[in-house]
Formats: structure tokens, C-alpha cells, sequence
């Protein structure tokens, strides 16, 4: 089992916002992954994006140049 540490987690208004995130993120380089939704969170889609808290200038931009709309960005241990 993995420990929990403090993830930014971003969340999505629909599964494909989530997946062209995920996409764009791989291109940029920009880490994190896909998740499913922490259960501590309601949210549209039911996936999310995690990342370090460090990561949130780097994801923003890459939402803005993607043209990719958010539902919530939060931190929270995942």
C-alpha cells in the first residue's frame, strides 16, 4: 500500500477533460498521473489529476494552453 502524503488533486467537470490532461501533461512533461476520485472529494467525472503542490504553476499553465476547464483544484492526502 502506498503512503499517503499531501497531493494537489485537480478535478473535472467530464472524463474527457480529464484524459486531455493527461495528454497534455505527458507532452509538457509535467508530472502526475490520473486518478480516481478520493472519496473526501465530490466532483462530475470521477477522475481527477495528483500531482506534487510544488506542480500547481506548471498544471495551470498547461490547462490554460490546453484550453482545459477545471471543476476544483484542492490539496488533500492521497
Amino acid at each position: 500500500m502506498r503512503k499517503k502524503e499531501r497531493r494537489l488533486v485537480v478535478t473535472f467537470h467530464t472524463a474527457a477533460d480529464a484524459m486531455e490532461m493527461e495528454q497534455a501533461c505527458r507532452q509538457q512533461n509535467v508530472p502526475g498521473r490520473l486518478i480516481p476520485l478520493p472519496r473526501e472529494i465530490s466532483a462530475g467525472c470521477g477522475l481527477a489529476w495528483c500531482a506534487g503542490p510544488q506542480h500547481l504553476e506548471a498544471i495551470q499553465a498547461v490547462m490554460r494552453k490546453a484550453g482545459i476547464s477545471q471543476e476544483d483544484v484542492c490539496e488533500c492526502m492521497v
